[in-house]
């Protein structure tokens, strides 16, 4: 099948699924339409076109994922899908907000410290725990197990030191079963333990508080609000501080996620094979379960688990930067501006109906008035939207517009790559990547910075914000310039 994407507007189009169906919804301007590739435009039309799909947005990061495409939105009120949110469930961004103002980290060596001072309590890449660190927190299974079946409960977060009031600061600081209660998710993790994770489930409970491998970073910021009256009255409203100095994160469910993920794909395989029924597009990464069976219900309390997980392990992050920084600028104080998922399933009011809304490399995006944020401190703003582009063209803090209801109020997760990581570490050169951090005087935790997440790897940023704010689905308040980035790599010399 030829796939042709028809614009209908300077940043908005349309792709026939060559069916008699809605069409796909494409957000981006010409020059990020350029950007998706045929494997990715069938991974979208097979995934408008699986059972009980409704409407399915291509976001200007969109490129080939897991079945779905990263930066997609799928919404059915019928069935639920795991491809729709991947093998990190509930990947996330969060910023912490600190009191300090950017000339406080101007000089290299204080970044150095700062470096050092994180690296010792929040280890990076796959496998690594905190007895990989020697100052992380210690959890142990019996305080994981809480942590995955209540979330960001009160009696979590003071039993790792993680401010009470910043789980008001989440988009979901709770996931509850299929159910809606956390009962399910005790019997469902219990069944677990019998089986499969009993061996395994310390190991990755010890997991918390770290960042992964991969695009999973964190990142210094120098915080610089948008010289408009909007922008500065939502900024307040966030927390955020005009030339003052932030911290970005980027990371997920970990192993947990990781195993809960890939336990449910292969038992749904299994299913459909048994079952002798086709695979939406012949994709074994696009199998689904309808709601109410008991593979839906086993999927969204096993999503609900890894979710949790997800949760804690940002926000002790977070408690443990705040740490850092206090450690070598003493009297430092911080808040968490928000967190918020872009690998998720969430139940939502889509048409007036209710629908599950997987968001794929996607985030959330309520505008001011939606009614899911009534009673909220974001009613009148609406929430925060964390997108991170690259540490050299800097990461974007956004909010809604009503123009999101176009894409079910969602945008992109980010930039999005433009080069696969193994064409990555091809073609692109090692010197000139470390040259450029030097030049822009970005310090790192590494020796050498991962060709594969080089800014160069990615899709241009300002395009994709174009996009966004042409699309009229959301407007900046402010952007993000990076000041040190912690990311998974061989260790720099001080």
């Amino acid at each position: 099948m030829t796939y042709e994407i028809i614009p209908t507007n300077e940043a908005t189009a349309i792709l026939p699924t060559g069916a008699n169906t809605k069409p796909v919804t494409v957000i981006g301007t010409a020059a990020i339409r350029e950007t998706f590739d045929e494997v990715c435009l069938k991974q979208a039309v097979n995934s408008r076109l699986a059972p009980g799909v409704t409407d399915l947005i291509l976001n200007p990061d969109g490129h080939c994922g897991y079945g779905a495409p990263v930066g997609c939105v799928m919404v059915s009120p019928t069935h639920i899908y795991p491809g729709p949110v991947g093998v990190d469930i509930k990947c996330s961004m969060s910023l912490l907000q600190l009191d300090l103002p950017a000339d406080a980290i101007v000089e290299k060596e204080v970044r150095r410290a700062l470096i050092k001072a994180i690296c010792e309590r929040t280890p990076t890449g796959p496998g690594k725990g905190q007895r990989s660190v020697k100052k992380s927190r210690w959890v142990n299974a019996e305080l994981g197990h809480q942590v995955v079946v209540e979330g960001a409960s009160a009696e979590v977060c003071e039993a790792l030191g993680i401010p009470v009031n910043w789980a008001s600061h989440c988009e979901d600081a709770v996931h509850r079963g299929h159910d809606n209660t956390i009962d399910t998710l005790e019997i469902r993790l219990q069944r677990h333990l019998k089986h499969e994770l009993s061996p395994i489930f310390a190991g990755k409970m010890r997991q918390l508080g770290s960042y992964g491998g991969g695009n999973h970073f964190g990142e210094c910021e120098v915080v610089q609000v948008e010289d408009n009256d909007r922008a500065r009255q939502v900024a307040n409203v966030f927390g955020l501080r005009d030339n003052h100095v932030a911290f970005l994160s980027h990371c997920g469910s970990r192993g947990l996620g990781h195993f809960l993920a890939e336990y449910q794909f292969k038992s749904l395989q299994k299913k459909f094979s048994t079952w002798d029924i086709p695979l939406p597009g012949g994709d074994r990464e696009l199998v689904y379960a309808p709601l109410g069976t008991a593979e839906a219900n086993a999927y969204i309390d096993d999503m609900s688990l890894g979710a949790n997980f997800a949760t804690v392990n940002h926000l002790l992050i977070n408690a443990l930067v705040l740490e850092a920084f206090q450690e070598v600028i003493p009297g430092t104080t911080g808040n968490l501006v928000y967190f918020i998922s872009h690998n998720i399933a969430r139940k939502e009011i889509v048409d007036n109906r209710e629908a599950w809304v997987h968001r794929k490399g996607a985030t959330r995006a309520f505008p001011a008035g939606h009614h899911a944020l009534k009673g909220t401190r974001y009613a009148e703003t609406g929430h925060p939207i964390l997108l991170p582009g690259n540490p050299q063209a800097g990461s974007s803090v956004m909010v809604a517009d009503p123009g999101a209801a176009i894409s079910c109020y969602s945008v992109n997760h980010g930039a999005g790559r433009a080069l696969g990581r193994k064409r990555a570490i091809r073609e692109l050169d090692q010197v000139s990547i470390d040259q450029s951090f030097d030049q822009a005087d970005i310090l790192t935790n590494c020796r050498t910075y991962p060709k594969d997440e080089a800014p160069a790897a990615y899709k241009d940023f300002d395009e994709v914000l174009r996009s966004v704010k042409t699309a009229g689905l959301a407007s900046e308040v402010a952007r993000l310039k990076a000041r040190f980035v912690i990311k998974d790599g061989d260790s720099a010399d001080d």
